[in-house]
């Protein structure tokens, strides 16, 4: 091919690498980038107006005909083969993600399909040209380690918020973080040690994300020359990307990250002193290259992926010269198939762990949230009333929920709209209490927002009678109420939940959700906004009560606000009449006992039955209302979201009783157990609970193992 022809290039494909690939070819002078092809246009048409790329196509096909010379595949795994088969077939070089296919007889087909069409293929093996790999390889290829014998990788990942919607890919198969990562520290392995001969895979659950299912990986390669062992973790945090590779002569330390090499070569001297000595020079080599580094990058001289944009700039030059494609499709043949054999492995275990629960059932009602301490309690208290329960939870429930006969178990995460309208098929009644309780906005914004939604739209579907939402009393506007004023559920609702939290605002967004649905879409749905829950199984001591810091009780304000407490079984018992005597018309109640209780009377309570010594200590509230005007001014200066400001503090803080007339006349509702009762019974809970876990957190961990 002439050096000076312009190649006309599409991108398949507008995910999170399509940036980068986009972005390397803005450095390739002879690649002009035409088009962009995804099934969803607005992403493909935002990556291109991000780079200024003419057109936007809804497939490959459609692209083709602007009469391309490269096509750069970046689609999900499964579709490689078949994309990249095309695009040969249409005359196109192909540069195509890792992995290159599925298994190795697809990469076969690619392979035929290049040779009758004479053109080229390259698989974005993009690590083996990072600058610090590449130094690596030319190290061990020079001797500078003798022999090398082993191998060793970390890398610790995180995928992109899910906010809802279809479950995203990485999601969905059980082995497919391993095709996405693991892809990556085989062919270094190979690199390093030669041809595989043999995996053995071990993978399991964290659990720090709910929706994946195999989140620890530890892979023991055998290669021609030596071990490689491989862990990848979506949990170890910070995040990590480093290797070690041995050998009879030295070690080469690499940490990708942090952009440095280091390399200890066996010294001449007694094992002490050479120790010491590498020791030094390896950590002097490391202050030396950091800054350095840093320095180049904030130049833009190295590059995020920078590997990804050196191969991409190998593979034009070998275009244009028509020298070998910098990892030809055949050279991936073998790792294709062992990151295959891998994956496999874990798609057919998440199978059998997913045949554990139900895919459709016969119980006519449903309970979301189950695994909650409302919701646990619920499913007790319908059980014992005789109803069959079909229950819908983001982790596998509580042992007795999963032996019972009368319980059908569906998990799925409340952001699927697919799990949910499965689990909510064929019911008559259902109960939502499934929201977020903590974590990032995002997991907020899909738990509770999208959840809801996902919920309410199932439920319109599928013509279910009765539709129970238990809500917030973080929806209504606290930060207008004041001492004396008794709040009734006709108050105005939070104007501006922004400024209060991701909590509010979700929960504030999923209230509205229900009640718009109530006038506008005939829902059949009753709203309970319950007081500050509490029960066994759930602490006491949460901030709205006081902070526990070491022997002392911290509390914000003089302690004398009063807690609109609720003990979880009188909770029930609402619900369950609400079910009973409701006319679900939107109806909002408020459940909160009318006992009068402060935070200085909970914590004496606290401190007294469980025999402990410590002081109380109150913060004055112009020094909270301080501290807060001074995290809302540091935002501002750094154009970034306070964790605390003054309007979030006087919603917190606020004055109110709750009037609860409604709940008690239309509903016949009235504490059954009371505070009192239920702070003495979820107190010897906790005295229970202590004195069965004398050994502390270890045995806790071993024993919810």
């Amino acid at each position: 091919m002439p050096p000076d022809t312009d190649l006309r290039v599409g991108l398949v494909g507008a995910g999170y690498i399509s940036e980068f690939h986009a972005r390397a070819l803005q450095r390739v002078p002879n690649a002009r980038l035409v088009g962009v092809a995804d099934v969803a246009e607005s992403r493909a048409a935002a990556l291109a107006a991000r780079f200024n790329v003419p057109r936007v196509f809804p497939t490959m096909e459609a692209m083709m005909n602007e009469g391309l010379d490269v096509i750069h595949i970046l689609t999900p795994p499964d579709t490689h083969a078949s994309l990249a088969i095309a695009a040969l077939k249409n005359g196109c070089h192909v540069l195509v993600e890792k992995p290159a296919a599925m298994n190795a007889e697809e990469v076969d087909r690619i392979s035929a399909a290049a040779a009758a069409a004479q053109k080229s293929v390259c698989v974005n093996h993009s690590m083996l040209y990072d600058r610090f790999v590449s130094k690596a390889l030319d190290l061990v290829r020079s001797g500078a380690i003798g022999v090398p014998l082993s191998f060793d990788y970390f890398r610790s990942s995180e995928y992109p918020p899910y906010r809802g919607g279809p479950l995203p890919i990485h999601y969905q198969g059980g082995g497919y973080p391993f095709l996405d990562q693991g892809v990556h520290a085989l062919y270094l392995a190979e690199s390093f040690l030669g041809p595989i001969e043999d995996v053995k895979p071990f993978f399991g659950t964290h659990g720090g994300d709910s929706n994946l299912l195999y989140d620890e990986w530890r892979v023991a390669a055998q290669c021609q020359r030596g071990t490689a062992n491989i862990q990848i973790s979506w949990n170890v945090r910070p995040l990590q990307n480093w290797f070690v590779v041995q050998g009879t002569k030295g070690v080469l330390r690499a940490n990708l990250f942090a952009m440095w090499l280091t390399h200890a070569p066996e010294l001449p001297l007694p094992k002490a002193p050479a120790r010491a000595l590498q020791a030094m020079s390896e950590g002097l080599s490391i202050c030396a290259q950091v800054p350095s580094n840093i320095a180049r990058f904030a130049a833009k001289k190295i590059v995020q992926y920078d590997g990804l944009h050196s191969l991409v700039a190998a593979f034009y030059r070998a275009l244009q010269t028509g020298a070998p494609m910098p990892v030809p499709v055949e050279q991936a043949r073998s790792i294709v198939y062992w990151t295959n054999r891998v994956a496999q492995d874990a798609d057919a275990a998440k199978i059998k762990f997913q045949a554990k629960f139900q895919s459709a059932g016969r119980a006519k009602v449903l309970v979301t949230g189950a695994n909650g301490l409302i919701g646990r309690s619920l499913v007790r208290r319908l059980l014992q009333n005789g109803s069959r329960i079909r229950i819908f939870v983001r982790r596998p429930p509580l042992a007795e929920f999963l032996n019972d006969r009368n319980i059908e178990v569906f998990l799925g995460d409340l952001g699927d709209p697919a799990a949910v309208d499965q689990a909510v098929a064929g019911t008559e009644i259902v109960y939502h209490l499934g929201a977020a309780m903590n974590g990032r906005a995002h997991d907020h914004e899909r738990g509770t927002v999208c959840g809801t939604q996902n919920i309410v739209n199932s439920v319109i579907r599928h013509d279910v009678l009765r539709l129970v939402h238990i809500s917030s009393l973080s929806c209504i506007h606290a930060a207008i109420s004041g001492r004396g004023v008794t709040i009734k559920e006709d108050w105005p609702v939070e104007p501006t939940p922004q400024k209060r939290g991701a909590y509010t605002q979700a929960k504030t967004a999923a209230e509205k959700i229900v009640l718009d649905a109530v006038r506008d879409r005939k829902l059949r749905a009753v709203v309970l906004r319950p007081g500050r829950v509490f029960g066994p199984g759930m602490t006491l001591l949460t901030p709205e009560v006081a902070r526990q810091i070491g022997n002392f009780f911290v509390i914000l304000g003089d302690g004398t606000r009063e807690l609109p407490l609720v003990y979880v079984e009188d909770v029930i018992d609402a619900i369950v009449l609400a079910v009973e005597t409701s006319k679900f018309d939107g109806r909002v109640f408020h459940i909160v006992d009318r006992t009068h209780i402060t935070q200085n009377q909970v914590v004496r309570d606290y401190i007294s039955r469980n025999a402990i010594k410590a002081k109380v200590v109150h913060l004055p509230m112009a020094l909270v209302y301080s501290l807060a005007l001074g995290f809302e001014v540091l935002g501002k200066a750094l154009k970034r979201p306070a964790p605390l400001s003054v309007y979030r503090v006087k919603s917190a803080l606020a004055r109110m009783r709750f009037d609860c007339t409604r709940a008690e006349n239309e509903l016949g509702w009235q504490p059954r157990v009371g505070v009192a009762s239920g702070l003495q019974e979820t107190m010897a809970a906790e005295r229970i609970h202590s004195s069965n876990n004398v050994l502390g957190p270890v045995q806790e961990s071993l024993a919810a193992k």
